[in-house]
């Protein structure tokens, strides 16, 4: 993320690592969001979105609050080429996963319609949800759900206008249905704003039999971050 020379690759230095507001401590128990106050995160602690907006999935975290050199970090790997990115941050999702995942999880990307994958050449879900699962020695299905509906970005809609943008858009890939069956899965993105496209992608892990699921973003959009 800058000039600086490290001790190991794949890693920030001292001072980038400073600048990067990781989230430790407490924090809402169903999207990650870091919350005021000192602590380990507790059982059914809530954020005030999450008070009123109904969750379809179980529990959820984050590593990163989406502001300073986190949202730059998001940005190069999204839309800089800047793969080699998700290797670095494929322990600070484990770490932030460690209180959903057990060693039967499967792990899911969130997918991208394949006229953008097309474009962009990869999807930075697949690249995180990999890097995770390798850390974590864990199984990753890349391609457990399909989105049929190319929507636009969301960036600047509502919260009303995503969830509605997302309605009928992912559901499992029929090839990978027997996988989904019964298990616990942990979906996995690079941002979660509003959560309209995990409820979609949760939606769409239950309807082919998955018994839970929770959620994991690189990192998570908050108010007045």
């Amino acid at each position: 993320m800058c000039d600086a020379r490290t001790e190991v690759d794949f890693a920030l230095c001292g001072p980038c690592w400073a600048e990067t507001p990781f989230i430790d401590g407490l924090c809402c128990d169903v999207c990650g969001a870091s919350l005021p106050g000192q602590g380990e995160p507790e059982e059914g602690i809530l954020c005030d979105v999450c008070m009123v907006i109904a969750r379809p999935w179980t529990k959820g975290r984050a590593a990163m609050v989406y502001k300073d050199k986190a949202r730059r970090f998001v940005l190069s790997l999204k839309h800089g080429d800047r793969t080699d990115l998700a290797r670095a941050a494929g322990p600070w999702l484990a770490r932030a996963a460690r209180p959903l995942l057990s060693p039967e999880t499967l792990v899911v990307p969130v997918p991208l319609h394949r006229f953008r994958l097309i474009r962009r050449r990869f999807n930075q879900a697949a690249l995180l949800a990999g890097q995770l699962a390798a850390v974590a020695q864990v199984e990753c299905c890349p391609d457990a759900l399909i989105r049929h509906k190319r929507t636009a970005p969301l960036e600047g809609h509502t919260r009303d206008q995503r969830f509605a943008a997302l309605v009928d858009a992912i559901t499992a890939n029929p090839k990978r249905e027997e996988l989904l069956m019964g298990r616990k899965v942990l979906l996995v993105d690079d941002v979660m704003t509003s959560g309209a496209t995990f409820a979609a992608s949760t939606e769409a892990c239950f309807a082919a039999g998955a018994d839970d699921v929770c959620v994991l973003s690189l990192a998570r959009v908050v108010k007045d971050a």
